[in-house]
């Protein structure tokens, strides 16, 4: 009995499996903290771990019709955490090398050697000044400051999630700005500068 799940919690999941939201909150109350602790030895970081715990929670509850057929909700949740885990880390390393790649071919060259690049970190900074005070305030902290979503929420008096979420808007609203304002020609330009090497 003990590698099986417990006929109480078999109970709960055949709940959540129907749809039940109380039934969902009591799952994740009872193996949100075990699994953030799992997590957290993966991937060494505080802030990968609570996104990974809620990514896979709204995985379970988005396909919770697959529950009844789970024997071992424990073995379940860590084989699926794990999984995610890992592949949150490699995305991350991927994007940290494509963005040091991008870094220092644009570091190496000058607005003089190339006027475009001038014309690209112009609506850069036309596209930052356009946002809201407080995204700009959190998009400069985290891209400039290089600060961390707590430290941020720690200096601005905002929620880590709100912060998350700014960050994303401020993402989003940068790139459709230079998007729609760039010329063709520079944005071939700067694709060739920047990815000539790779």
């Amino acid at each position: 009995m003990s590698n099986l799940i417990l006929p109480c919690e078999k109970e709960l999941l055949l709940k959540v499996a129907g749809g039940d939201e109380h039934a969902f909150s009591e799952l994740f109350n009872a193996h949100h903290q075990l699994l953030g602790t799992h997590i957290y030895r993966i991937t060494d970081s505080a802030e990968l771990a609570e996104e990974v715990v809620q990514d896979v929670f709204l995985k379970i509850w988005m396909s919770r019709e697959t529950l009844v057929t789970v024997q071992n909700f424990r073995a379940y949740l860590f084989v699926v955490s794990k999984n995610h885990a890992l592949n949150c880390l490699r995305k991350l390393a991927k994007e940290r090398v494509h963005q040091k790649t991008i870094e220092e071919n644009a570091a190496a060259l000058t607005p003089h050697e190339n006027p475009r690049l001038e014309e690209y970190y112009s609506l850069l900074d036309e596209a930052i000044d356009h946002l809201p005070p407080q995204q700009q305030k959190v998009y400069l902290l985290s891209r400039h400051s290089r600060l961390k979503y707590d430290e941020i929420a720690n200096q601005t008096g905002l929620s880590r999630e709100t912060v998350k979420k700014y960050l994303q808007g401020a993402t989003h609203s940068i790139t459709s700005f230079v998007q729609s304002n760039i010329d063709i020609s520079a944005i071939i330009i700067l694709a060739t500068i920047f990815f000539s090497k790779r």
